[in-house]
């Protein structure tokens, strides 16, 4: 019994020990823990002020040399060469009458003023004083200076995506566009903002800050190509690269009063352009143009199109630019879109619509309505689950020891919350906002290898379901909305269903651009008091909150044709380019 007793006794002593030592080791490992947050935090703010730092020498340097430039030519007349239209200016430029140095120097000279308000370059690119001297003078664009979006590879820069994850990683070698940009005598210049992850319609992140609207201040530039947008709008550039996943190129073009064109993917290379994260492949993400017009789009569709490009990438299809197609003046059997049925436009974008319907009827076009299948269905259960496939879980890999910008928060609040709080959270979300709740299941991905699959399946058929629909309305193109006008500052994050006027068309790879045609009236304003939306939710609430006070904010309409029939989106957006000057005359 005496035994038992010290035998027990002794485990009471083992068992307070354990205690002991496991809270000893619990709080050693809290402080282990905080001080590798702390670790990481510091470590963070290091890369970003590096950055920052690498991003204002660049910006300074080319003061300078602009400076110096002025100073020893002071006969360059900067606002004639930034008057004119890209397809006067490589004319110009190829009978001599401009020389390339002037044209940079001035277009560097804008953009540095540019960026001062809109905050839309993360760096100019030096090496392009140097490419001046190798510029080829054979190419579509010899002497052309072209702006670049950030997740593009420039040798020895960083395409950062906005995530630090990505800092400190310069490319060894231009991307293919890049490449070929240069064997057309373009030179790259700057390199523009983008959002963070490239997955929102803003366009600020923890690195560079946040790119406002070049119109007003007051309102964000749109994106993920927004750097783009607002230095194009703004006078900045006249050509630029952008991407586009889900209306990356089109809002931006849209919201900065510009002109912005997704081809088909797959159309132009990819390779050297850095998405957020790899591999996922329900809504393809592509890289496309942006321009003051369409004919500066469609003579960088041509110049980029070329045997160079096929070469350095052969998984892309040898079509050149069919310039018979773009430049055809035949009647078009039109489809034209008022309302998806998902995300109700504002008075505005329904106003664009119908004028610029009744702009192609007086041409002699014939309009017919259409309406595309099944978007509520195929907004949360092919496009949301397929981009958040993996529950987020790359895209908050990728997040690590970031700052997280607000527009993300959405996006990435599932991956962090335990399965009973998601399922409560979706059912309270459900009483207030059946799309929210929808969607927020949709990011928590779809579970399985199977079910992604199946997922893949069930694009596929809706591919072929829509172009079966566009073959029974007869239609050659489609006409229809595009997100407008600008939001104001901050209102993103909230209202990615709104995406569905643009992200359909990557779901589908259909090309689509954008041209504007309009601005914002008093009575868009005064219609917009009454503005319920779809559903009558909070998103329609904010919604309604983001665009307003857009009185003389540009506005856009939408092109979108069928896959691989880039030129004749091209031709459709110029015919209402077009109809649209001469209805203003």
């Amino acid at each position: 019994m005496e035994k038992v007793k010290e035998f027990l006794q002794g485990v009471e002593v083992d068992q307070r020990t354990a205690a002991l030592l496991t809270a000893a080791a619990g709080a050693v490992g809290a402080v282990v823990l905080l001080v590798h947050k702390l670790y990481i935090h510091q470590d963070a703010k290091a890369k970003i002020q590096k950055a920052r730092n690498r991003r204002t020498a660049s910006l300074q340097r080319a003061e300078h040399a602009v400076l110096r430039y002025k100073t020893s030519h002071p006969g360059n007349d900067s606002a004639f060469i930034l008057a004119l239209s890209l397809s006067e200016l490589t004319k110009k430029l190829q009978e001599g009458l401009l020389s390339p140095e002037d044209v940079l120097y001035s277009y560097m000279e804008k953009a540095l003023d540019v960026n001062k308000d809109l905050n839309c370059c993360t760096g100019i690119l030096l090496e392009s004083f140097d490419q001046l001297k190798t510029s080829n003078k054979e190419g579509l664009l010899y002497g052309v200076p072209i702006s670049i979006k950030e997740n593009y590879a420039y040798k020895n820069h960083d395409s950062s995506c906005g995530v630090i994850i990505n800092l400190d990683q310069p490319a060894k070698k231009d991307s293919v566009l890049v490449q070929v940009l240069k064997r057309q005598g373009a030179i790259p210049f700057v390199k523009t903002n983008l959002p963070q992850g490239l997955l929102s319609y803003d366009c600020g992140n923890p690195i560079y800050g946040q790119t406002v609207n070049p119109h007003s201040l007051q309102k964000t530039s749109g994106g993920s190509s927004g750097g783009e947008g607002a230095l194009i709008g703004g006078g900045g550039s006249l050509l630029g690269l952008g991407s586009d996943v889900g209306g990356s190129i089109r809002i931006p073009a849209s919201f900065c009063g510009i002109c912005g064109f997704k081809p088909t993917a797959g159309r132009l290379s990819s390779l050297g352009l850095s998405p957020i994260y790899r591999g996922q492949k329900s809504v393809p993400s592509c890289p496309g143009p942006m321009a003051r017009d369409v004919d500066s789009l469609a003579l960088c569709m041509e110049a980029l199109l070329c045997d160079h490009m096929f070469a350095l990438d052969p998984t892309v299809p040898p079509i050149p630019f069919n310039v018979q197609t773009y430049q055809s003046s035949q009647p078009l059997r039109i489809g034209y879109l008022e309302n998806d049925g998902f995300s109700q436009p504002s008075p505005s974008m329904l106003r664009s619509v119908r004028e610029v319907k009744a702009l192609l009827e007086q041409a002699g076009h014939t309009l017919v309505p259409y309406t595309p299948l099944k978007v509520s269905h195929v907004m949360v259960e092919l496009i949301v689950k397929g981009i958040f496939a993996d529950g987020a879980a790359t895209l908050c890999q990728k997040l690590e020891g970031c700052p997280l910008d607000p527009c993300l928060r959405f996006q990435v609040l599932p991956y962090y919350l335990p399965s009973w709080l998601k399922k409560t959270l979706s059912v309270v979300l459900k009483m207030l906002s059946p799309r929210t709740s929808e969607i927020l299941n949709a990011i928590s991905g779809v579970g399985s290898v199977e079910n992604l699959w199946k997922q893949h399946a069930a694009i596929e058929d809706y591919i072929q379901e829509t172009i079966a629909e566009w073959r029974r309305c007869n239609i050659d193109v489609l006409l229809c909305p595009v997100i407008g006008p600008a939001y104001n500052l901050f209102y993103c994050g909230k209202l990615t269903c709104f995406a569905s006027y643009t992200i359909l068309y990557n779901l589908l790879n259909f090309p689509a651009g954008v041209v504007t045609v309009s601005t914002v009236k008093a009575e868009d304003e005064e219609e917009l008091e009454h503005y319920k939306g779809v559903y009558g939710d909070y998103i329609d609430k904010y919604f309604k909150q983001a665009v307003s006070g857009g009185e003389g904010l540009p506005m856009a309409v939408q092109c979108v044709s069928l896959p691989w029939q880039d030129e004749h989106c091209l031709r459709f957006m110029k015919e209402v380019e077009q109809l649209v000057k001469q209805s203003t005359v």
